[in-house]
């Protein structure tokens, strides 16, 4: 009996401490803040992106014209109004922010070569130690040997989680979040091109469709011209004009038949012989 009211005791006690062996999920604590890393007041300003340079252009002008609208909102207003720019108004602000970059970039090679990188260098290294000989962790000879020469290495040869390193990430993170975004709408805008450029095709092929059948009709009204050519020759040949006594010719029976109509139309009195001639040979004709 006692070892049967003993046993959930027992059993509590055993649980609890099995809770209590639990290893607890890391977690940042609530309401703990996070430690900024240490600002280098001399190191030159890092680059905006195109899209912060639009957002620093636009926010002040859209909250002039929105006071009611909460910051919040007028920043997804602008990431959409930044989402529907055409292309030709994005391009200035990615260009000036790839001209800020490059001043940047030599800014900060000119920097990194004063004494006053190297003394910032030097600080954030001494904070670094500190903090690993507080926690206990000092790393091996040879991991601080290969993580100096990391460093060295380093194409931009910023001091890792110092402010400049995190905005450099930052930016870059922003940028290339950017050009994905701008890298689908130029395929949309593709697609969008492409089904014009089909329909293009289709139109083109119409009109040539077109073009053939005109080319065909031109054909049959030039051999028609040619034959009643012949035949007007060959009708006014007995015919000549007065005072020059011209006849028609294959080559100059156009100018032949303006002549004739010139002088009949200047006098038709006069020549009443001869408007009845073309009667007769333009009855011939018809027929």
């Amino acid at each position: 009996m006692e070892e049967q009211t003993g046993s959930p005791g027992n059993t509590d006690n055993s649980s609890q401490r099995n809770e209590e062996e639990k290893p607890r999920r890391s977690s940042w604590t609530k309401g703990r803040k996070r430690k900024k890393p240490v600002k280098d007041s001399n190191a030159p300003k890092a680059p905006l992106t195109g899209y912060v340079r639009f957002m620093n252009d636009r926010r002040e002008q859209l909250r002039a014209e929105r006071p009611d609208v909460p910051f919040p909102e007028i920043t997804r207003m602008l990431g959409n109004e930044w989402s529907k720019l055409p292309p030709e108004d994005k391009q200035r602000y990615l260009d000036e922010a790839e001209r800020d970059k490059e001043r940047y970039m030599r800014d900060l090679e000119k920097y990194q070569k004063t004494e006053a990188y190297k003394h910032f260098t030097r600080k954030v290294q001494e904070k670094q130690k500190v903090k690993r000989h507080r926690g206990g962790k000092t790393p091996p000879k040879e991991l601080r040997h290969k993580d100096t020469e990391g460093k060295e290495r380093s194409v931009f040869d910023i001091p890792i989680f110092t402010e400049e390193f995190l905005n450099h990430s930052k930016a870059r993170e922003a940028e290339m979040r950017q050009l994905r975004k701008t890298n689908m709408e130029y395929e949309e805008r593709n697609a969008a091109l492409q089904k014009h450029v089909e329909s293009m095709r289709g139109a083109v092929e119409r009109l040539d469709g077109d073009v053939r059948q005109e080319r065909g009709r031109n054909g049959l009204l030039q051999q028609h011209l040619e034959t009643l050519r012949q035949a007007l020759t060959s009708s006014f040949s007995s015919v000549a004009l007065p005072v020059s006594g011209e006849t028609p010719t294959l080559d100059t029976i156009d100018s032949y038949m303006k002549k004739l109509h010139g002088i009949i139309l200047s006098n038709p009195q006069e020549h009443d012989n001869l408007i009845g001639t073309v009667r007769e040979v333009v009855n011939r004709l018809d027929r």
